[in-house]
């Protein structure tokens, strides 16, 4: 098999130096669409050649219309058979491929266009192709079937195009496809498109095409300039109040969110609807019309945050989204590409949000190095600056109400408070407060980014206690001098551990015939917490108030009592905040030993 590689981009201006039929160009204009992609202007003079063609291109480059529009000018409209197949990896993506290929087919009359996949109504789809149809996309286990069936012949099949081939093979079809490709006839012409070029995709090009040309869009970057890319370096346990900030500061309105897994799609859309934000989840183990329905509502706009895994995510074509946020950084560095590709479309300015916890933070190098494109480090909006922009928005939403008048039947209500003995302010601030739904919560006073490890920390102290940024210790304290004294007076916290940490002791009583003394039980209002570490884990109260007020975001001057033995420790911490310091601490470690920490028995 000989490979000829096309690598040069021609300049078209314009689909019509093309060549194409007045029809399509028609088309074409109404989409919006006036000079081709680089795919599109390499990719379709070669398919309308005649020629196999393997096409290496990323997501949102416009593939679709390289193998679409040469399709629709080689259909022959006088015969129903099937002449054209199209196989997709998701349902998702077959249905997203027959509507734009039917959009483009608009001013062409008498081409029927059929989308099979599984968990649609397969009689549905028997019936429709007994009528007759031109193209058909499908899925390769859909294709299967209906072969089995008999229900789909290939008889006058002319064109065979593999999309997301790569993809195809990783979701294991390799055996489908190949029985599919082994049952069309030997005079078809082959297109595949794939992101990469694997062994096995190449194993595929040998055995079933032609001499094919080697279209290579090069790109000195894998990532669309027009994508604004900036990642925040979070704690794992405040991604989703960051994620909400986010989306406040900067008025997503249509977003899409991605996880690494199913059950982390189902947690964050249930946090995001109890916080009233309109967000559905797609992943493989909802049904067919569970799926329709959720993109049906994200692509009339009734929900404006779309959470999702990657697979799940294939074929979603939503035009006009405000951003993409990487709730998880992915474990492969082309699913970052394809993710940042939904948005920053068709010349549009997009923005690409990552946030990273301390233990992804080399997957995010990775794909820098992988994209050559530095992802710039974000500052994370602060309470004020949320309360700020709400308050700016409810100015705006209340000036356009009174430009736009009406509201006669509504000046009493100020009256009616009033006389209820409420002043002005109080009932405008209290109507602001209503609206924009701004609370208060464990996140609003607290530093949500992470630290560097205790392991970097420098002689005589430990780095849990500096100032990470201005304003923002939210209680934590401040290093003392390198020689390791400190004052006995730390800013914003309490002095009760002081002494005691100058003179090295530590705050334990003493145990007899390793037997611990009983100590007293917590103050009114506080929760004793039982941390598997102890004194011969070296550690001070000094590393137990830094690891707790550090990871949990509550002050450290709330943190009472401290009782440190050998082998463990009671800690006790304001009831409210138990919970938040339990789930802060699990699976964290203080002066670099790993924690267990329960409320105590």
């Amino acid at each position: 098999m000989t490979t000829e590689t096309i690598e040069t981009i021609e300049d078209f201006e314009t689909f019509a130096d093309l060549g194409l039929s007045e029809n399509i160009l028609k088309a074409l204009t109404e989409m919006g669409f006036t000079k081709p992609s680089p795919i599109q202007a390499q990719g379709i003079p070669a398919v309308m050649q005649g020629s196999d063609v393997i096409g290496q291109a990323q997501t949102g480059t416009g593939k679709t219309a390289a193998f679409g529009i040469p399709v629709l000018e080689r259909i022959d409209t006088s015969s129903n058979a099937v002449q054209a197949l199209i196989l997709c990896p998701t349902r998702e993506l077959a249905v997203q491929v027959s509507e734009e290929i039917g959009r483009l087919a608009k001013f062409q009359r008498g081409i029927k266009i059929e989308a099979i996949y599984g968990g649609d109504s397969i009689d549905r789809q028997i019936r429709s192709l007994k009528k007759g149809v031109h193209i058909v996309v499908g899925t390769p286990g859909r294709v299967m079937d209906h072969m089995q069936r008999r229900t789909l012949k290939f008889d006058e099949v002319r064109m065979m195009v593999l999309d997301e081939a790569d993809e195809m093979l990783d979701m294991g079809f390799r055996e489908d496809i190949e029985s599919i490709l082994a049952d069309m006839p030997e005079d078809r012409q082959t297109i595949l498109f794939s992101a990469t070029m694997s062994k096995p995709i190449m194993s595929i090009t040998k055995r079933f095409l032609n001499d094919p040309v080697l279209i290579k869009v090069v790109r000195n970057e894998l990532t669309n300039v027009n994508i604004e890319q900036v990642c925040f370096e979070v704690k794992p346990q405040a991604k989703v109040e960051v994620m909400t900030r986010l989306i406040d500061m900067y008025h997503l309105k249509s977003l899409l969110v991605f996880c690494n897994t199913k059950r982390k799609v189902d947690e964050i859309v249930e946090d995001l609807q109890l916080r009233g934000y309109a967000s559905e989840g797609i992943h493989g183990d909802l049904r067919q019309q569970q799926r329709s329905n959720v993109m049906s509502k994200f692509k009339a706009g009734v929900t404006t945050i779309l959470v999702a895994t990657d697979v799940a995510a294939r074929g979603i074509d939503v035009s006009g989204l405000d951003g993409v946020i990487n709730y998880d950084i992915p474990l492969d560095e082309e699913y970052y590409v394809h993710r940042i590709g939904r948005t920053g479309r068709a010349g549009m300015s997009g923005k690409a949000f990552s946030l990273v916890a301390r233990d992804e933070k080399f997957r995010l190098k990775s794909i820098e190095n992988y994209t050559k494109v530095k992802i710039e480090k974000g500052v994370i909006p602060s309470y004020e600056d949320i309360v700020g922009v709400r308050k700016a928005r409810f100015v705006e939403s209340i000036s356009a109400a009174i430009q736009e008048g009406d509201t006669d039947l509504y000046q009493d209500v100020l009256e009616m408070l009033r006389h209820s003995g409420f002043t002005t302010e109080q009932i405008v601030a209290a109507l602001a407060k209503q609206i924009m739904g701004v609370q208060k919560n464990e996140y609003s006073d607290g530093n949500l980014a992470w630290e560097e490890r205790r392991g970097e920390r420098r002689e005589g102290g430990n780095d849990r206690f500096e100032r990470r940024s201005s304003g923002s210790t939210g209680g934590r304290f401040e290093r003392g001098s390198r020689d390791g004294g400190r004052d006995g007076d730390r800013r914003g916290g309490s002095d009760r551990f002081a002494s005691r940490e100058r003179s090295g002791e530590s705050r334990a009583p003493r145990e007899r015939d390793g037997e611990a003394k009983r100590t007293a039980a917590p103050e009114a209002g506080m929760t004793r917490l039982f941390l598997s570490l102890g004194r011969k884990d070296h550690i001070m109260p000094r590393d137990i108030v830094g690891a707790i007020a550090g990871e949990a975001n509550i002050p450290g001057k709330t943190i009472g009592a401290i009782d440190i033995y050998d082998k463990f420790t009671f800690v006790d911490v304001p009831e409210r905040d138990a919970r938040t310091v339990l789930r802060a601490m699990d699976g964290n470690t203080i002066k670099g030993k790993a924690v267990q920490i329960d409320i105590a028995k």
